[in-house]
């Protein structure tokens, strides 16, 4: 298994990999960035929406049997 650039043979980055598992370990998240683009009102806003949608439809397939 020859490593280039402190890459496995499988082209993982032994070096970033050995940084996250630090960071894991003193309890910091792995993916910041994802959850800081995250807007946990306009989900919550989707999911309501989606519920609604969802229990019309079901209401409507109840009316039509």
């Amino acid at each position: 298994m020859a490593k280039k650039n402190n890459r496995t043979q499988a082209g993982t980055n032994a070096q970033k990999v050995r940084q996250q598992n630090q960071q894991a370990a003193q309890g910091q998240q792995f993916n910041e960035e994802f959850a800081a683009e995250t807007n946990a009102q306009e989900v919550k806003r989707q999911n309501q929406q989606s519920q609604q949608k969802k229990n019309q439809n079901q209401n409507q397939n109840q009316n039509q049997q």
